[in-house]
């Protein structure tokens, strides 16, 4: 038996239920102190391209985790109250995340339409990240 839906469908549902940014919302926030942006891209991805400043991350594969205060990998940073602002490299993964998310009750929370590529393609600002070799 093959698969039901397939991940284009699985973005287009989460993206019908969650707040998306423009690139222009999100840079407004970006000095704001009561919201924390979180890079769920893998750590090769932040190394080759940057990231936004101050971004946290929160690779996808452990973001449940890290959310979850009974989990032993929870961080402090989403216990916080801040409004949160996932972005990854193009916004299929952030889609996908931001709804988990939003199922776990994590609130506020939204994502950056475009993605990581967006923003840097946009001029906006980004820092280097160092190798984690």
């Amino acid at each position: 038996m093959g698969i039901t839906k397939d991940c284009k469908q699985l973005i287009a549902e989460a993206r019908d239920r969650i707040r998306t940014l423009t690139l222009d919302e999100a840079k407004a926030k970006l000095n704001d102190p009561n919201v924390t942006f979180i890079d769920i891209r893998e750590a090769h991805e932040r190394e080759n391209d940057g990231a936004i400043p101050s971004a946290f991350h929160a690779p996808r594969g452990m973001l449940e985790f890290l959310v979850d205060p009974a989990s032993q990998a929870h961080n402090d940073v989403f216990s916080s109250g801040n409004e949160f602002v996932l972005y990854c490299a193009s916004s299929g993964r952030s889609s996908l995340a931001t709804a988990t998310l939003q199922d776990m009750g994590l609130s506020p929370v939204a994502h950056i339409e475009g993605g990581f590529k967006a923003w840097k393609q946009a001029g906006l600002p980004i820092e280097q990240v160092a190798s984690s070799k």
